[in-house]
């Protein structure tokens, strides 16, 4: 289900911010298949059906990747400015916080909220950072 967060800034003269729509992963899973095509790239959330038959690729090769985070698939690739720029047209969102990846470390792979969990269960080798989880 989506959740909807708008921001807000308490200074006098400035713009709130953008209305931002959040994706739990489960329900971008929920669309891999060439009817509904989403996946997610650097946290951000996209719908590419209509971009099925463009892809200089095949379809294929984005069916592959429908429904899951795409990133690192994206990034081995080296697609162009161009294709990066031609992205935005496709955003519908972010991905959860809850759902977010540990970044910057050997354990980005798994999510914040698992780590977490894994972590309060004493379940993480003593020397994984933990001070990386924000207050566990």
């Amino acid at each position: 289900m989506a959740a909807q967060d708008s921001g807000s800034d308490s200074m006098a003269g400035n713009e709130p911010e953008a209305s931002v729509t959040y994706y739990r992963l489960e329900e971008v899973a929920k669309r891999n298949s060439e009817k509904e095509t989403w996946l997610v790239i650097h946290g951000r959330v996209y719908d590419i059906t209509r971009f099925l038959d463009e892809h200089p690729g095949g379809g294929e090769v984005l069916m592959e990747q429908a429904g899951r985070d795409a990133t690192e698939s994206f990034d081995d690739v080296g697609h162009s400015s161009d294709a990066k720029e031609m992205l935005k047209q496709y955003y519908v969102g972010e991905v959860h916080p809850s759902d977010r990846k540990a970044e910057g470390s050997e354990w980005g792979n798994v999510s914040v909220r698992k780590l977490t969990q894994w972590a309060k269960r004493g379940e993480l080798e003593e020397t994984f950072p933990i001070h990386l989880l924000g207050g566990c």
